[in-house]
């Protein structure tokens, strides 16, 4: 079995708010495996590990272009959060969202390919990254996109510069904008309950039926829990059965048809969401340093 170090215990507590023991008691039954720890610290405690294993773990800024029919969501991203603040940075994401609503790239690497002359570096979107990584001292890239051009209506919301979302609907603008920005503050996974992935629903059905078995209950009674567990995690994962944030008296889905209005998909994006972010050890990057500078 590997060792659980202390940096493994802080890793696991940053992404779930649990105990430090709790923690430690997680990795040794999950001999080290991180997403297992997770999993076994839901089951013990609820949904507090869940949420806060969203939290952030790398810089960037989320950009949107809207032109009529045709957008863009993408994520840039970059080292630190004084960087994801710097006109330059801010410039070049702003250009890379322009270029991908007007030139349909087929994937991320395509997109260097375009024109772009910035801060005098040039004549493209791979040159000006470049240029600017040497300018700035830091290393940047694009991650990800989501263009529409389906000639449906969109709808776009920035919360700040670190969540994005696009939004594409037949109808009203206002319930439009209204459902990106619930969007923003809900995040859930998928337009309908039909549409959740059946990876999410097997991995949420395993740890219901993991908390369920605790309870002691006859197997009957265990397995209508575990039912019930993942219904009610369908209606709280999908956009148009939560709560709206604006009404809870009303459902997304009742809002919408209220405003005689069909919201046909969404993009999510929030920045560093998914991405593992070194943990550094600080006390051990500060013994380094006194045993090097006494070396010297």
């Amino acid at each position: 079995m590997p060792a659980i170090t202390a940096s493994m215990v802080a890793e696991l507590r940053a992404k779930t708010d649990a105990p430090m023991m709790e923690c430690k008691k997680a990795l040794t039954e999950a001999e080290g495996d991180m997403e297992r720890a997770e999993e076994i610290l839901r089951v013990k405690l609820g949904n507090k590990a869940g949420k806060a294993a969203s939290r952030i773990t790398a810089e960037g800024v989320i950009a949107a272009v809207v032109n009529g029919s045709t957008g863009a969501l993408v994520e840039v991203n970059c080292e630190t959060d004084f960087v994801s603040k710097n006109d330059s940075f801010l410039a070049f994401v702003k250009s890379v969202a322009q270029l991908i609503a007007d030139n349909n790239p087929a994937d991320v690497a395509a997109i260097g390919a375009y024109p772009l002359s910035q801060d005098g570096f040039g004549p493209t979107v791979e040159d000006v990254r470049k240029g600017l990584i040497g300018k700035i001292g830091e290393n940047m890239s694009i991650r990800r996109f989501k263009r529409y051009a389906g000639g449906g209506k969109l709808a776009s919301y920035l919360h700040g510069t670190r969540i994005g979302v696009v939004v594409e609907f037949e109808g009203d603008d206002v319930a439009a904008k209204d459902v990106a920005m619930h969007v923003a503050a809900m995040k859930p996974v998928a337009l309908s309950t039909a549409d959740v992935s059946p990876e999410l629903i097997d991995k949420e059905r395993k740890i219901a039926a993991e908390k369920a078995a605790e309870s002691g209950k006859p197997a009957e009674i265990v397995n209508k829990m575990v039912e019930g567990s993942v219904q009610k995690f369908l209606k709280e994962v999908s956009l148009l059965n939560q709560t709206f944030v604006k009404n809870d008296k009303q459902t997304v889905e009742q809002m919408l048809k209220a405003a005689s209005t069909t919201v046909k998909g969404f993009t999510l994006y929030v920045v560093g969401e998914g991405i593992e972010k070194k943990v550094d050890d600080f006390a051990a990057e500060v013994a380094a340093q006194v045993a090097a500078a006494k070396g010297q």
